[in-house]
């Protein structure tokens, strides 16, 4: 395995990630689910006690996880990563939601097809940066030969 392209696949998939969710799930649709909490209560740490490290660690390897599958089944392209991450990032999304929905109360129904949504569109815009990375990385330019 390409150690370089996986670490920096990894890397920026991940703050790609982080950025994502905080403009989706801390700004734009903040509201939304809020609104579509289940019945549990308290389970919200709200923006000023979020565990910061938890937080970046966990989206750090979310992108670890594209770049590692990326880099074994060679996606070396922005489409080719934007439609792969997708497709891991829905059935992520829809393995862990489901579960949880099937298990606990915090969501709706309609809170946990958005959560897969979301999800599934930040996995294909992180996916298109990692794929992007994995056949950026290691590339070396054609050396120039003198007239």
């Amino acid at each position: 395995m390409n150690t370089k392209k996986f670490l920096i696949g990894g890397l920026v998939g991940g703050i790609v990630y982080f950025l994502l969710g905080y403009l989706f799930y801390g700004t734009l649709l903040a509201d939304f689910f809020h609104n579509n909490a289940g019945t549990a209560t308290g389970v919200d740490r709200g923006m000023d006690n979020l565990e910061w490290w938890a937080l970046v660690l966990g989206n750090l390897l979310s992108g670890c996880l594209l770049s590692y599958i990326f880099v074994k089944s060679n996606v070396r392209s922005a489409g080719a990563g934007l439609l792969t991450g997708a497709a891991i990032g829905l059935l992520v999304a829809a393995a862990y939601d489901l579960v949880s929905y099937g298990v606990t109360n915090l969501m709706t129904t309609t809170g946990m097809f958005a959560d897969i949504g979301t999800f599934t569109v930040m996995s294909a815009i992180a996916g298109a940066f990692v794929g992007w990375v994995c056949g950026f990385v290691g590339k070396v330019p054609a050396a120039k030969t003198a007239a």
